[in-house]
């Protein structure tokens, strides 16, 4: 077997075991929550492995394994759905360890924005929040800024509620079902992150520029070559809109970071 070969059988092991905990999840079976987890990190640190990227680059894209590819990013962010949402709800009564995942995502935090760093005075945006809103967390401790999240997911905005009521009452975090267009504080808004799992975040992007101010900054979580497993890969952008700022590359992370502002 070569080492093409083997990277594909794998490839079809973690689409087999994702969908497998996807059919018990949406049947009401129990999960094991620690067996999701470690799933999750093995998955992330095969995305993470430099060997799997020259694997990534000699595999053929046929309809299948373009199908394969779609699948394995679309059931990796359900997973991830069904960890943080886990979390939120035995956050009252146990404390879990965090997972490589999440201690991963937090570490990329710090960078996010590389020079166009967050202050007090920001307001910061969040697109996908999700259930546990890790990011807005992080944010607003770190740099007192007052952070927005929004989620499409009614079950995710109540638990991410939850959370930040048992982690960060004392911090300026909302949390609403609201699209971009439904924000009031949306031309006031300095910085919005996107999260790598949204799937029409180019979309979003198109209507954010008649809706922002002009200095704001985005940052667009992404995952191309490899990484597209995980996350939704960068696209064009409108280049009379948008321009790149920076990119931001993150070889031990399972996301990359490019920042977009308006053009002058």
């Amino acid at each position: 077997m070569t080492d093409v070969d083997l990277f594909l059988k794998n490839l079809h092991y973690f689409d087999k075991r994702f969908t497998l905990i996807i059919n018990q999840n949406n049947n009401q079976l129990n999960i094991a929550y620690l067996e999701l987890c470690e799933l999750i990190d093995n998955y992330s640190s095969f995305i993470t492995n430099r060997d799997n990227e020259k694997h990534w680059n000699q595999l053929k894209q046929s309809i299948e394994i373009i199908a394969l590819i779609e699948n394995l990013r679309n059931n990796s962010a359900v997973c991830i759905q069904i960890i943080e949402k886990y979390r939120a709800l035995v956050l009252a009564y146990e404390k879990k360890g965090m997972s490589d995942y999440f201690r991963n995502i937090g570490d990329c935090i710090e960078k996010e924005f590389g020079d166009f760093q967050i202050n007090s005075q920001s307001k910061v945006l969040m697109v996908g929040s999700g259930a546990f809103p890790l990011t807005l967390l992080m944010v607003a401790e770190r740099t007192g800024a007052e952070v927005f999240g929004i989620d499409i997911d009614d079950e995710a905005v109540q638990l991410g509620r939850h959370v930040v009521n048992k982690l960060g009452s004392h911090l300026a975090i909302q949390i609403d079902k609201k699209s971009v267009g439904e924000l009031e504080i949306i031309k006031q808004i300095s910085h919005i992150i996107f999260s790598s799992t949204v799937s029409n975040k180019y979309d979003i992007l198109d209507q954010l520029y008649g809706l922002t101010n002009q200095n704001v900054l985005i940052a667009m979580r992404y995952g191309n070559g490899v990484k597209s497993l995980f996350n939704y890969p960068m696209q064009k952008v409108d280049e009379t809109k948008w321009h790149i700022v920076e990119e931001i590359i993150h070889p031990q992370s399972v996301f990359d970071v490019i920042l977009y502002q308006k053009v002058p």
